[in-house]
Parts: C-alpha cells; structure tokens; sequence
C-alpha cells in the first residue's frame, strides 16, 4: 500500500461529506458553524485512519469512506459541545477584556496580564479571582476536555527571567483552578516566556497584549 493511496482514499471520502460541510459555505454568523467544521475535520483524520486498515485496496477504500462517516460525527459533537461551552463563558464572564477563541477543536481563553498579576509579580490578585473561577466552574459543567495554561510575556528585561516568570504564572493560575475544584490530572501548566508575541514589542501597546495567560481547552471524544 503506498502513501498514495491512503491520501487518495482519504479525500474522496471527505469529498463525499464536504458538500454539506465546507468552512468555505459556513457563515461566521451560523451557529453551528463549529459543529459542520469538525464534522470535516474529523472526516478527514477518520477518512486517513480508515484508510491504512485493511487487508485489500477494496476493503481500505470501504475503511477509509467508513472512518469519514465516524470522524464526521465525533467531529460534529464536539465542535457543538465547544459553542455550548463558548456561549456559557462569555455569559457568566461577561468581561470585554478576557478574549475567547473558538477554532472548533478548541477553547482559547486570553487573560491579559494586567487584570491578573500586578508588575513583576506571580500571585494572582485575590480581588481579581473571580473570573478565574467562572472558568473552573464552566470546566467542571463541561468535564470532558483537558486543559493548558500558558503563560506568556512581553520582551522587557532579561530572556531568562521572563521564562521563568511567564512559568510561575501558569502554574498560580492552574492552582486556582484546581482550588476551585477542576481536577488536577486535567491540567497542565507551561511557560513561554517572550517567545510566542501577538503584537509588536515595540509599542507599549503591543507589549499590554503580549503580556497574557492563555487557557486553552482540548475537548476529549467522550461526552
């Protein structure tokens, strides 16, 4: 079996389904726009997998078309489970400043530095607290997902410091999650340091943004 024909396999299945599910027909204003995306994601990565099972070109072909139809609906229930999850948190946050991301495989919620820590420090304010715990509450309505918290800083001082820094932030905002009640094993806690801006370094502005926390939520198949 060639890598040729498991590509070929796989996107004749997903062709089948992409009549109803292209991103390019979904409105940004549809509802289920995330939903009909996953359905194509999971298509594909189900289409792939089917397609290198099988002991005969004909079986991995009738594999490849079953596995899109499976991954079409695993990949729809989760990209609906996320616009529930993302339309609970904005409600509850109701908070301009924090910004949620859904890219219908993920949740990504943006924390600004500024409404967490004060200059230089890695204690989250504890009259700032609130709308950490309005997304513990949300994780434990929709406990079917992992999650990572990164931390990130702008370029000001030294490389080293700011890693090690933008680390100890992840980890105060993981521990508040995990004392308002999300299990520990679903967390992760990473630091990147100055690596990974969004905006320029060169404007006050730009560092602002660049100084963030960013919770990312990875829903799981179940559920």
């Amino acid at each position: 079996m060639t890598t040729r024909f498991i590509l070929l396999g796989g996107v004749a299945a997903v062709m089948a389904l992409s009549a109803c599910t292209d991103p390019a027909t979904v409105s940004a204003d549809d509802p289920n726009r995330n939903a009909k995306q996953g359905a194509l994601l999971g298509a594909g990565v189900g289409a792939v997998i089917g397609a290198i099972t099988g002991d005969d070109p004909t079986e991995r072909r009738q594999n490849a078309v079953k596995g899109a139809v499976i991954g079409a609906g695993g990949g729809a229930l989760i990209g609906n489970r996320l616009d529930r999850q993302e339309a609970d948190l904005r409600r509850d946050l109701g908070n301009d400043n924090i910004g949620i991301v859904n890219t219908g495989e993920r949740l990504i919620v943006t924390m600004p530095q500024d409404i967490l820590f004060a200059t230089d420090s890695a204690a989250v304010r504890s009259d700032l607290q609130r709308d950490l715990n309005v997304v513990a509450g949300n994780l434990q309505a929709y406990p079917n997902s992992t999650v990572q918290v990164i931390g990130h800083t702008d370029n000001t001082g030294d490389a080293g410091y700011n890693q090690g820094l933008s680390q100890r932030r992840a980890n105060s905002v993981a521990s508040v999650l995990i004392n308002a009640g999300v299990t520990p094993g679903r967390i992760q806690a990473f630091g990147r340091g100055e690596d990974q801006p969004v905006a320029s370094n060169l404007t006050p502005e730009g560092r602002a943004q660049n100084r963030r926390v960013e919770i990312v939520i990875l829903p799981t198949a179940a559920g």
